[in-house]
């Protein structure tokens, strides 16, 4: 298997985002701002946009490649890649398809990207006015349950039951975003701490979700260029070595009406095995974690399901102060994350992994070497990727 593994093959060069806006307040359209985003990853990385031949995104974004690369100047477009999944599920799948392009030959210089503008077009995830109910939805929406919120806090609220988990637990993950996002000038809740009392008084969404459970709703986009690790070794920043990427999900899972494998999960037990088969790695070895709280019920699990923490011991671990990145057991969601920082689909968890291996994070973590990212939990396919140093290779 060593000659199929993507380890230390590929290197992240450059990393570009465009400021972060609430949901319908960004001044550009979705391919405006995808564009930026792009330019200020390829002077990030010192490279001419023109070099750019793939494109890989996820969750349906709408910016075809074929007008990016026209935009850009590209003088030849050699890869596009859409990954399959609703919501940030496919963040570091991305990642691991650009990955295997490079690897294989397929292109030289590939950029993930995500955009968002919902001003220009419906909200994300708001449900389509339809005349007929079918599928899935028919075993949810006569009973009430038509928000992902709703939809997800079953996951969670079986799981909590299953092992003993109180509300302190995910208060602890929410708090993390919340204090990182405060050292964050790009963060939106930046200036908006979360104390305990916050948190604890504010309104339910659906048990077990507060308001500061779930994520934000934004506008914005992020990139990131991927190249050989040879190339990398030899431009602006210091590589951020891609050790991982798998994505997928346990057989089973796709079952509908809450008949799928595992119910109770945030779906990568499977996933985050061959993680760790291709990395080399083991959760002992990561300095620092990203995971994507789309709600932090999926955090929740995801960390258990990676092998983090015990759910026996989850109460117990997930405080404030075991997940901080001064001197915190896990530092988690060092900028802020979904919840705080933006809402980008998870694409702003990657930057920020790349960030912490640079050492140039507003929240640095000391001696990271390896640096990880969760995308997704509770939707499916899930994904996840991490990343190294030269010294982790």
């Amino acid at each position: 298997m060593a000659e199929r593994s993507l380890r230390g093959k590929v290197a992240v060069a450059g990393i570009g985002e465009t400021p972060y806006y609430k949901h319908g307040q960004a001044p550009d359209p979705e391919i405006v701002l995808a564009l930026k985003a792009i330019l200020a990853a390829c002077d990030d990385a010192g490279i001419d946009p023109a070099e750019v031949d793939g494109f890989a995104s996820y969750s349906d974004d709408r910016n075809n490649p074929t007008r990016l690369a026209a935009a850009l100047g590209t003088k030849e477009l050699r890869f596009s890649n859409m990954q399959w999944g609703g919501g940030g599920g496919g963040g570091s799948g991305a990642i691991a398809n650009a990955s295997a392009a490079i690897n294989a030959g397929i292109a030289d210089t590939v950029v993930v990207y995500r955009s968002l503008a919902q001003g220009q077009f419906a909200r994300f995830g708001q449900g389509p006015k339809i005349p007929a109910i079918a599928g899935d939805p028919a075993f949810n929406i006569p009973y009430g349950i038509m928000s992902p919120a709703q939809q997800y806090s079953l996951k969670a609220m079986r799981f909590m039951h299953e092992h003993g988990i109180h509300q302190t637990a995910l208060r602890g993950i929410a708090m993390a975003s919340y204090y990182h996002a405060q050292n964050n000038p790009r963060a939106i809740m930046r200036g908006r701490p979360l104390t305990e009392e916050k948190y604890d008084n504010s309104r339910w969404i659906s048990e077990p979700f507060h308001l500061y459970d779930c994520c934000m709703e934004n506008d914005g986009a992020a990139a990131v260029i991927l190249v050989s690790a040879e190339r990398a070794k030899d431009m602006k920043h210091k590589p951020a070595y891609v050790l991982g990427a798998a994505l997928g999900s346990d057989g089973g899972t796709g079952r509908g009406a809450y008949n799928g494998a595992h119910f109770a999960s945030s779906h990568f037990t499977s996933v985050s095995r061959n993680l760790y088969d291709m990395a080399k790695v083991g959760p002992k070895d990561v300095d620092v974690l990203q995971s994507y709280e789309n709600f932090t019920g999926g955090v929740l699990m995801s960390l258990v399901e990676h092998g983090f923490v015990e759910a026996e011991e989850a109460d117990e671990f997930l405080v404030l102060d075991n997940l901080k990145a001064d001197g915190g057991k896990l530092p988690l969601n060092t900028s802020g994350g979904n919840l705080a920082e933006c809402y980008m689909h998870g694409l702003e968890l990657i930057t920020e992994a790349v960030h912490q291996i640079r050492g140039d994070s507003p929240n640095q973590v000391k001696d990271v070497n390896v640096s990880m990212v969760i995308s997704g939990p509770m939707v499916s396919p899930v994904s996840n990727s991490i990343y190294g140093s030269e010294a982790s290779l």
